[in-house]
């Protein structure tokens, strides 16, 4: 009887061994992974479906509507550094800026799994565009704090980044202080 050497029979029976650590592993991954990972939450749904809703309101100039989804307490660091602090400043400032309309595209919202915490971390892309010929003027990107209070997602802390203009847009000024 001739046996086959053994590094021959290893071979197999290593790969093997090799591709069902690798499922296995998979599997433990997925099963560990948090619930946003794996799919869209629905509060995420929320935190983006009201994130829409003040776009709209931002857009059709409906400022009281846009300031709702504001804390009282918000506070904003603004894409070229200025600080806005609480929900009246934020609609005094988005109003006497009538000829730039905003808008922010979340990229992705993450939900806190701890029912203690009420919070919600989403990150995008914002765009201010010129109210007459609907030219982009300025742009960046953006994160904000989301707090649920009394049912509602509102937002209480936001921080833009400009990271690029055209036009009138690249002549607005860096806030320095």
């Amino acid at each position: 009887m001739i046996l086959a050497p053994f590094s021959v029979l290893a071979t197999p029976i290593m790969i093997a061994l090799v591709r069902m650590t690798v499922v296995a592993g998979a599997g433990v991954a997925l099963l560990a992974a948090p619930q946003s990972a794996r799919q869209p939450s629905r509060e995420a749904a929320a935190v983006r479906a009201a994130r829409s809703a003040q776009n709209t309101a931002i857009a059709g100039r409906d400022l009281d509507r846009a300031a709702s989804y504001w804390t009282d307490d918000v506070v904003i660091r603004s894409g070229l550094g200025r600080v806005i602090q609480g929900s009246a400043s934020y609609r005094s400032t988005l109003g006497a800026d009538s000829a730039t309309v905003y808008r922010r595209e979340p990229a992705h919202v993450d939900v806190s799994d701890n029912d203690s915490w009420p919070l919600a971390f989403e990150v995008g892309t914002w765009t201010g565009r010129d109210a007459r010929t609907n030219r982009p003027l300025i742009r960046g990107r953006y994160a904000a704090q989301w707090i649920k209070r009394d049912g509602r997602w509102l937002i209480r802390s936001e921080v833009f980044v400009a990271l690029g203009c055209s036009g009138a847009g690249c002549t607005r000024p860096l806030a320095v202080q």
